[in-house]
Formats: C-alpha cells, sequence, structure tokens
C-alpha cells in the first residue's frame, strides 16, 4: 500500500491507542493536541472486558497491571463513616464494582503515548481550526496558522468536542443532569485502599479512591438542572461545591478545605448518541463519537476497544471512508451495551430523600451478603457482561 496520512485531534486514552495501533502500518500519524503537554490528572478509570483484550494485543496489560491504584474493592458508608455494605474488586476480566484492572486516567495515557512517539509527530499546544473536505483529503488549518492536507482525520476529543461542532454543528450532547467534581487530597492515617463512598441526601454524593501517587482522590457526584456550571472559573466552582456540600458529614470538611490546591476540576456529565460516527474522510472516535458518561463505567473500554478497531479497519481498506463504515458496524453493539444505563439512572440512584437513602442502604446490605453474591455469580454464567458484547475482531 502507499503511505497515506492521518490526522488525530485528541491526546487522551483513544488518541495514543489508535497512533500505537498505526505504528507499524501505512499510515503516518500526526496527533495535535490543544493542551501543552500530556494532562496527568485525572481519576480512576478501568478496564474490561474486550478492551482489556485489546491491551494484551498491544503488549500493555502488565505494564497497567504494575501501575494499579492499589484499590481493594468499594464500600458504602454512612455520614459519620461506619461501613453499611462492601463489595470485593472482581477477580476476572469483567466483574466487581472495582475491576481487577484499575488505573490513573493520566497513567494510562502516558503508556499509550510513549508506546506510540516513535511512529507518530505530537503537536502539542495547538487545535484544528478548520476543516476542508475535497472528497480525495482533508486539508486542516491549525490554529498556529499552518495548513497540512491529510488524506483522513480522527477527531478523538471528548463529549463536548469543539471539532466535532465543526464537523456536525447540529449534535447536542445527551444531558444526565449529573455534575462531577474531582480533586486530589494528602494522603492521612485513616485512609485505605477502599473506595469508600457516602450518599449525601438531596442527590449528592460523596467518595474517596485510593491510587498508586500517595495521594486520595475525591470525588462529589451532585444532581442539578442547572447547566453550564462547568464554564465556571476554578473561584466560582469552588464557592458553588462548598455551598453544596456545606452541610455534608464525614469525610465532607476535609474535601472542602483541599479545594484551593490546584487539582480541581468539574464536568457536566453526559452522553453522545449520535446517529453516524463519520462524514466524508473525517471520523469520530472514543468520547466524542460515544461517550457513555462515568455513570457507566466503560468510557475506557470503548476508547481502547474503538481505537483497535479503527486501526484494523484503516489498515485492511485502501479507502478510509470504507474503514469508517466497517468500525462503526461492528463497534455499535458494544456502544449501545455500554449506554444502556440502570433504569432512572442517575436520579434513581442519588437518592433525595432520607427515606430513599434508607431503601438504597438496605438494597446494598442485602446485595453484599454470601448469599446474594453466589446468586449473582450463577446468573452471570448465563449471560455475557456488556463489556463483552461483541468479539474481537482480528486483523493482520
Amino acid at each position: 500500500m502507499t503511505r497515506r496520512s492521518l490526522l488525530i485531534s485528541g491526546a487522551s486514552i483513544a488518541g495514543p491507542a489508535l497512533a500505537s495501533r498505526l505504528a507499524q502500518s501505512s499510515w503516518d500519524v500526526t496527533v495535535v493536541e490543544r493542551f501543552d503537554q500530556l494532562r496527568e490528572e485525572g481519576q480512576n478509570v478501568d478496564i474490561r472486558g474486550v478492551g482489556r483484550q485489546v491491551l494484551r494485543k498491544m503488549g500493555l496489560e502488565e505494564a497497567v497491571r504494575a501501575a494499579h491504584t492499589g484499590e481493594v474493592g468499594t464500600q458504602f458508608v454512612d455520614e459519620n463513616g461506619r461501613v453499611v455494605a462492601e463489595f470485593r474488586a472482581g477477580d476476572g476480566d469483567s466483574g466487581g464494582g472495582t475491576a481487577e484492572i484499575e488505573i490513573l486516567r493520566g497513567q494510562l495515557s502516558r503508556l499509550l503515548y510513549e508506546q506510540s512517539t516513535g511512529e507518530t509527530t505530537y503537536r502539542f499546544g495547538d487545535q484544528i481550526q478548520a476543516l476542508h473536505d475535497d472528497g480525495t483529503g482533508v486539508d486542516v488549518d491549525f490554529q498556529s496558522g499552518e495548513t497540512q492536507r491529510f488524506d483522513a482525520v480522527v477527531i478523538a476529543e471528548g463529549l463536548r468536542s469543539r471539532t466535532r461542532a465543526m464537523l456536525m454543528p447540529d449534535v447536542r450532547p445527551h444531558e444526565l443532569g449529573l455534575y462531577t467534581a474531582h480533586l486530589a487530597l494528602p494522603r492521612i492515617a485513616t485512609d485505605n485502599a477502599w473506595w469508600r463512598a457516602m450518599f449525601c441526601g438531596r442527590g449528592r454524593m460523596l467518595f474517596l479512591r485510593p491510587d498508586n501517587v500517595g495521594t486520595m482522590r475525591a470525588g462529589l457526584f451532585f444532581l442539578s438542572d442547572v447547566r453550564g456550571l462547568d464554564r465556571l472559573t476554578t473561584e466560582d466552582t469552588v464557592s458553588v461545591l462548598r455551598k453544596t456540600y456545606a452541610d455534608v458529614g464525614w469525610e465532607g470538611p476535609r474535601v472542602l478545605a483541599e479545594m484551593d490546591n490546584g487539582s480541581l476540576y468539574l464536568e457536566d456529565v453526559g452522553q453522545a448518541k449520535l446517529p453516524t460516527w463519520h462524514q466524508g474522510r473525517v471520523v469520530l472516535l472514543g468520547d466524542a463519537a460515544y461517550c457513555a458518561s462515568p455513570v457507566s463505567g466503560m468510557g475506557t473500554t470503548l476508547a481502547l476497544t474503538g481505537a483497535y478497531i479503527l486501526a484494523g479497519e484503516l489498515t485492511a481498506n485502501e479507502d478510509p471512508r470504507a474503514a469508517f463504515g466497517e468500525y462503526e458496524r461492528l463497534m455499535r453493539p458494544l456502544v449501545t451495551e455500554a449506554q444502556r444505563l440502570f433504569p432512572g439512572a442517575p436520579q434513581v440512584t442519588m437518592p433525595r430523600a432520607q427515606a430513599h437513602r434508607t431503601a438504597i442502604h438496605a438494597a446494598l446490605r442485602m446485595a453484599s451478603t454470601p448469599l446474594a453474591r453466589r446468586l449473582g455469580k450463577a446468573a452471570g454464567r448465563f449471560g455475557k457482561p456488556r463489556s463483552e458484547a461483541i468479539a474481537l475482531p482480528e486483523y493482520a
């Protein structure tokens, strides 16, 4: 095959994974990233089912396992920190609230980046300003002022991708009415290796998770009908969060006291539900195409699997448009399963009233009993987990 040029916009998970898979192919790959360097921030992510199979094929499973956060499972606690119910981490590819493989998002991104750098050109501190697809190639205007022509372009950005808006201006995220805020905390003597979560009432949740760099990762989930909080200044975001969580017990005061430490970021949670993921010689990958939201626990698995399939199809097809069609056909069933949230989620899982919180605690206690766990494992033998909704294709 003749050498072809590919531009990938986004250097988080999906972009570097795709670049790595294309490293020894007929594609010359450039990755553009609007930040000046790799972003190290981010919470724990897990990798399940077909996503873990992709790691094995990339030769990265052991490196990812070595960077495990150390999380041993999930504990739900009350406002005094007493354990209501606990669930040990899964011991296979797909099971458990905490997966067998848990890693910080930034560390996974770096592993993928380092594997791809030998054959990939990275342009940090720049971004796409305009796209001009004439059917035979795509002329890309960069914010830096340069224009370059590529045979195909991949938009591997986030749920609210500005570049996707150039391609599909009518696309709007499917809003879930939920915000998540994250920050890192200094570790103290009472911290442990469990993911500890508390329902705070009034549609709020607070949790702490361990990492492998000597800190704890705090998360605050809260329901809101107001959109746009993610566009506030950091100072205003801190003010909103301190007011929202002012009456919360357990580790609430500790988390609020650390809001100004520079690690805080806020995300407006939603899903990307698009009728198509490609147009001409431009295609969407990862959250820009099919964000399932943090509520699903499938975002990283989708990003890795999508990158693997898209790379395989781009290598197998001379025409990238044919590759895009096959990629979408093969990925759709997995995305459909990943985006199917628990009925009524997230509202039904974020209690507002005390009676609702009491009912959820009772259900969690029942689900954590040995009998319930045995029944759950037995039921699991009769159907595949959603992270295994497709069989991973084999590519040369």
